[in-house]
């Protein structure tokens, strides 16, 4: 098999791999916001339940934006046509996420103390 120059892709399963990964990342956050919801509402009252469920909307968010993601990115690799791919934002949004989330764990536990 002879190798376009003019296209650039190599057939491995890179996109999928991604794929799957944010799939667990929502799994994830999914499987937490649940765990909130199910033992911090005794602790912390109903702000636990506020928190679970927006641990479970992020987590929806995810999945969804993987998806589309990945079906851009395999048409970017498999087309003639050029498509622009977007920049990093998710990954930049759940790192914003996870260090909101350990700030207030870190808040919490001191104000335990």
């Amino acid at each position: 098999m002879t190798a376009d120059p003019k296209r650039v892709f190599d057939p491995g399963l890179q996109p999928e791999r991604t794929a799957l990964a944010w799939r667990r990342t929502a799994l994830a956050l999914a499987g937490g916001s649940v765990v909130i919801m199910r033992i911090l509402p005794s602790v912390i009252g109903v702000a636990a339940l506020v928190l679970g469920f927006a641990g479970l909307a992020l987590a929806l968010i995810v999945l969804f934006g993987s998806h589309r993601r990945y079906r851009r990115q395999h048409r970017a690799l498999t087309s003639a046509e050029p498509v622009v791919l977007r920049s990093g934002w998710p990954v930049a949004a759940m790192t914003g996420a996870t260090l909101l989330v350990g700030v207030l764990c870190l808040l919490f536990v001191l104000g335990r103390g």
